[in-house]
């Protein structure tokens, strides 16, 4: 099993770079309300857990899934 797929960034499918992405713009979103005095939107740290779930959905298919494309590169 190939566990670079689940942090090296070339090996991320879209899934999980998404899900990535996700996190850092929420966390993003959330640091500038901080800043801005206001308050935290109801429910808002669901989006994490929301975040979350794509994640390990992608690394689940990047790891089970069948592989996109025939070639496989091995970096270390």
């Amino acid at each position: 099993m190939d566990f670079s797929k689940l942090y090296r960034p070339s090996a991320l499918n879209s899934f999980q770079y998404i899900a990535l992405v996700g996190v850092v713009m929420s966390a993003g979103a959330q640091l500038v309300i901080h800043l801005l005095g206001q308050p935290e939107p109801k429910g808002y740290n669901w989006l994490y857990l929301c975040w979350a779930v794509l994640y390990v959905l992608g690394t689940l298919l990047n790891l089970f899934g069948k592989p996109n494309d025939g070639h496989h590169h091995h970096h270390h």
